[in-house]
Parts: C-alpha cells; sequence; structure tokens
C-alpha cells in the first residue's frame, strides 16, 4: 500500500506533493536536477492563447519571508506549449495540471477547449487570480457572478476536470468559492499570491515597475491555511493547498486544515530540490504524529 497516495477528479497521485504553477516553468530545467517521475503532478506555467512577454522588468523583488513578482503571465503561447513543452513532459508517468489564464472570457475557453485534449493533461488549473495583469486575472477572481459564469463556461468545453485558483485578495473568500461551486467546479487550487508593493527609498519609487506584485512564500502561509479552513467548511470539493510550505510539517498542516495535496512555489527558487526532498521526509513525520495514511488523516479530519 502507498501511504502517501491520494485520489482526487482526474488525478492518482503517488504522492500529495507537486510543484506550483509559475514556479517550475514547464520542467525542464528541474528535469536536469531530478527524475519529475517522482512528483505527484506538475503544475505547468500559465497559458494564454497568445504568446506573452510579461510586464516591464524590474518585476521581481525580495521581501523578509517571502518575494514579491510581477511577471505578468510570460509565456510561449498555446501552440508552443501544445507542440513542445508538453510532448516534451509525455515521457513521464506524472500527471499534468495545466493552468489557464487569458485576457477575456474567450481566451479562457479556447485555452480549456485545446489543451485538455493533450493525453498528458489530467486537470485544468483555472487562473482566475494573478494579480499582476491588467486584463483578465484577478477580474473573474473577486466577483462571485463573474467567476460562476466564468467556470460555466469553461466546464462546458473542458473534456478534464477543472480545479479553479482561488484569490486571496477578495473580502470573503467562501462566497467566491461557493459560487464557483455551484458553476461545477471539479475543485479548488488555494492560495494564490497577495497583492503587495516595496517602496526603493533612493528613487522614493516601486521596487517593481508594475507598481505592485504578488506576495508569495513562508510569509503567506498563515493566511493560505486560514482560508483553505474557511473553505472546507462549506465544501467537499477536493483542494490543492499552497502558500508557504517549505518542510513535511507545512505540508501535515495544510492537509489538517483542510487540503487534499499540496503545491510547493516560491521554494523551488531556494532549494530546487524541494519537492523530492519533502516526499523523502513526508513518512518519517508522519510516522512522528501517528499518522498511518494520508486517507487515514483524510477521514479522521472528516469526522471532527
Amino acid at each position: 500500500m502507498n501511504r502517501l497516495a491520494v485520489e482526487l477528479p482526474g488525478l492518482s497521485l503517488k504522492n500529495p506533493i507537486m510543484p506550483a504553477s509559475g514556479c517550475f516553468g514547464f520542467g525542464k530545467e528541474y528535469a536536469k536536477l531530478y527524475d519529475l517521475n517522482q512528483l505527484g503532478a506538475i503544475m505547468i506555467k500559465a497559458v494564454t492563447p497568445e504568446p506573452r512577454l510579461g510586464n516591464a522588468t524590474p518585476r521581481i523583488a525580495e521581501t523578509a519571508s517571502g518575494m514579491l513578482n510581477a511577471i505578468g503571465l510570460q509565456n510561449p503561447g498555446l501552440e508552443s506549449v501544445l507542440n513542445n513543452e508538453l510532448r516534451f513532459l509525455e515521457q513521464y508517468d506524472t500527471p499534468i495540471i495545466a493552468n489557464v489564464a487569458g485576457r477575456t472570457e474567450e481566451d479562457y475557453v479556447e485555452v480549456c477547449a485545446r489543451i485538455g485534449k493533450s493525453k498528458v493533461v489530467k486537470a485544468i488549473e483555472l487562473n482566475i487570480s494573478c494579480p499582476n495583469v491588467k486584463q483578465g486575472g484577478i477580474t473573474f477572481g473577486t466577483d462571485p457572478e463573474v467567476a460562476h459564469q466564468l467556470t460555466r463556461a469553461v466546464k462546458k468545453v473542458a473534456d478534464v476536470p477543472v480545479y479553479v485558483k482561488l484569490s486571496p485578495n477578495v473580502t470573503d473568500i467562501v462566497s467566491i468559492a461557493q459560487a464557483i461551486e455551484a458553476a461545477g467546479a471539479d475543485g479548488f487550487t488555494m492560495i494564490n499570491t497577495l497583492l503587495g508593493m516595496r517602496i526603493d527609498l533612493k528613487t522614493r519609487q516601486p521596487v517593481i515597475k508594475n507598481g505592485t506584485g504578488g506576495l508569495s512564500g513562508p510569509a503567506i502561509k498563515p493566511v493560505a491555511i486560514r482560508m483553505i479552513h474557511q473553505v472546507r467548511a462549506v465544501t467537499s470539493l477536493p483542494i490543492i493547498g499552497m502558500g508557504g510550505i517549505q518542510t513535511a510539517d507545512d505540508v501535515l498542516e495544510f492537509l489538517m486544515a483542510g487540503a487534499d495535496a499540496v503545491a510547493v512555489g516560491t521554494m523551488n527558487f531556494t532549494d530546487p530540490y524541494i519537492c523530492p526532498k519533502l516526499i523523502e521526509t513526508l513518512p518519517e513525520r508522519m510516522d512522528a504524529y501517528g499518522i498511518e495514511t494520508l486517507q487515514a488523516l483524510k477521514k479522521e479530519q472528516s469526522e471532527r
């Protein structure tokens, strides 16, 4: 028995650990360091219909216990991803979750309709919560009605389960989650980055050219834990949790808060081997806390 195995809609995971979208590219660089077959799944970088250069630089800045980024969904576009990046990933026995973004509802529908037909893509992560683009992104994820409408439109064309990425930059994340569930979503990923800013004391201007950026890293972990706990209280849909994970104990804390699996983001930049390290150390930490299997932990949490 694989005590780390997790079964989710469209996803049979060997373990609950995966790299978060935007922090792993399309896997090619990390594949030079370790076997990607070790991972539970891979969340690829956001894909839009057309190639995007992203925002002007500087677009990354360090912060205490984290970082700000305003990359702006830079990616080679749908055609390149289908013909190059996804073909590279065909060699691995690891489920691929395609992160989909766009400027308009039509953009999302176009990408979801096509990328879901790839034989390696087992689920879609609907990115309606990116805070670093002027059109699309977060504008779809902060209004329950708009989020409901977009989710419903995508579900009509997607051939694979759709997990919607929730934004923490809202007053009431529960109402957003409920509207998305009512539209037919298969699950949630949460949370995306928190909107933040840094000022350069010499220039008196924002450090990031975009002005603001998304705060990620250990600093946002308590917010992620709190929001996952809130959403789990109102839904039985699966949740892939993320936000500041550094250790196997962090993974267990996310699972106890209500997540079914986790994604690791910023820590990949600090330690490119973080995902396999977490997979290796998780059983030992489960032993320390008397957890036989992750399925048993999930059952225990549901009965509380």
